[in-house]
């Protein structure tokens, strides 16, 4: 089996369909929300960091992902001195979620680990919400935030740039993944059943 990236918007449901994956394929979960944490607190020097600038933090954690993406999918020839071959685990697969996906950037980098399409080596996963307006987005913002989201503190004027924003940036998204051969699904509506769907399609790939 493939590993699996899952790319999109906030609250798109990366996170959850993550979570689903690995109850039904077994495979390990990669946030990379956790990454960028890892990263602002280990290299601040980076400015890879949560809530910040997000082009910024995009741009400056590509190399990263190229880097791990191709060291952790290639089994093939050598790389930054790394015996490829020699350190592939068969059967070691995980799914990578995030929002904080450059591949312009990143799939230059792949190559150099023998992968010259993505499609080679993942399965692509994208995840919008084209089909909700603003009113929606910000009903939902207040629906089921929690104390653990960002936007839980935001008064309702900035909640409703937030959600103004996140029309934008979720067709923008959908766009770049398109570019790069992911097959887009949207979970504005019935978003346990687009699961399902997304959990059947991925099996099917896998036969």
């Amino acid at each position: 089996m493939k590993n699996i990236i899952i790319a999109g918007p906030s609250r798109a449901g990366k996170t959850a369909l993550a979570r689903k994956l690995n109850e039904e394929l077994n495979v390990f979960v990669i946030g990379v929300d956790k990454l960028v944490a890892t990263f602002q607190g280990a290299y601040p020097q980076l400015n890879i960091k949560l809530n910040w600038n997000r082009r910024q933090t995009t741009d400056n954690i590509a190399p990263f992902l190229g880097h791990f993406l191709g060291a952790f999918s290639s089994s093939q020839g050598v790389a930054c001195e790394l015996n490829l071959r020699a350190h592939a685990v068969p059967g070691n697969r995980f799914v990578l979620e995030g929002g904080y996906f450059n591949f312009e950037r990143i799939v230059p980098i792949l190559k150099m680990y023998g992968i010259d399409e993505l499609k080679e080596r993942f399965v692509l996963i994208g995840l919008v919400q084209n089909k909700k307006t603003a009113d929606e987005f910000f009903a939902d913002f207040k629906r089921f935030d929690t104390q653990d989201d960002w936007t839980y503190h935001l008064d309702d004027h900035d909640l409703r740039e937030v959600s103004q924003e996140a029309i934008s940036f979720s067709r923008s998204m959908a766009d770049h993944l398109v570019t790069y051969g992911f097959t887009i699904y949207d979970t504005s509506r019935d978003r346990e059943q687009v699961f399902d769907t997304i959990v059947a399609d991925i099996k099917s790939e896998m036969v």
